[in-house]
């Protein structure tokens, strides 16, 4: 009797042990989705790009912006990724100027001037409505061998709170008006956020219809007009930070800008700096 009770415990025990394994299984085979589809998920760690740095930091009024590889799928070869760019194509110890809020018929001819004194080349961020305007600048901007970006319609600081629908009509609007003003001589190949106003939508929307996310490193504070050594003073300061410059040839008075742009360039050529676009299709 004794060892039919232990036998009979024995094969309890085996049975139950069994079930727990069947148990385990399942639950695991339900769990490797999950698990699958969190790596899977292009967005799901791209929740916060506004006022970064490549290296997290935060810097000022327009905010650096975020990491170059948040967020977004892997681009195939000769696709425009996702990630917010800072590098510059030429590489090395290279800047990138980058002008936004124009184009201003009185500013960006000046600022033009100055960047063909120094053989230099940037990036024109346009807002669309002013492109719209002023055709016969955006079409100068181009001759000149310089770039366009889309800085959107109404310059919408907080377009990272808005719906999708709202931030595609915004980025493709902007982008139609930019690319009619230049008459069909150009493409328009960034999309920079007004004031660091990044989503992952934003810049989904912005990479798969050309146009590569653009942040900067330096903000020369020149929108708030602080006097041209200053400016000249920032940029020499954080120019550490990385390679892209921003400076403003549009929303008023931009004198001091014009003046410190001169001088920022005429430094650089001193320091042996060169200047260049920043990337397009890679990292």
């Amino acid at each position: 009797m004794e060892f039919k009770a232990r036998t009979g415990n024995e094969r309890k025990r085996s049975w139950a042990a069994v079930a727990a394994a069947v148990v385990v299984t399942v639950a695991a085979a339900w769990a490797i989705p999950t698990v699958t589809e969190s790596i899977a998920s292009p967005h799901s760690t791209a929740a916060h790009d506004r006022n970064t740095t490549a290296d997290g930091g935060h810097n000022g009024q327009d905010g650096a912006q975020g990491s170059g590889s948040a967020g977004g799928a892997q681009p195939g070869a000769g696709a425009v990724p996702e990630g917010i760019a800072h590098a510059s194509e030429a590489g090395g110890n290279a800047v990138n100027i980058t002008i936004d809020d124009g184009p201003d018929p009185v500013w960006t001819p000046k600022v033009l001037d100055v960047l063909k004194q120094y053989g230099v080349k940037a990036t024109f961020c346009m807002i669309g409505p002013q492109a719209k305007a002023h055709p016969e600048l955006v079409k100068q901007v181009v001759a000149g061998g310089h770039r366009l970006c889309d800085h959107t319609v109404d310059h919408d600081t907080t377009m990272d709170k808005k719906p999708v629908a709202y931030q595609e009509k915004e980025i493709l609007d902007a982008k139609k008006m930019i690319e009619e003003a230049a008459g069909g001589a150009a493409q328009v190949q960034y999309y920079r956020a007004p004031g660091g106003s990044f989503t992952p939508d934003s810049r989904r929307i912005a990479a798969a219809n050309g146009m590569r996310p653009l942040g900067w490193n330096v903000d020369s504070k020149d929108f708030t007009k602080p006097g041209t050594a200053a400016i000249v003073d920032t940029v020499k300061k954080e120019v550490g930070n990385g390679p892209t410059l921003l400076f403003h040839d549009g929303g008023g008075d931009r004198q001091q800008t014009v003046e410190a742009l001169g001088q920022v360039l005429s430094w650089l050529k001193a320091q042996g700096r060169p200047t260049g676009f920043p990337v397009r299709t890679t990292s």
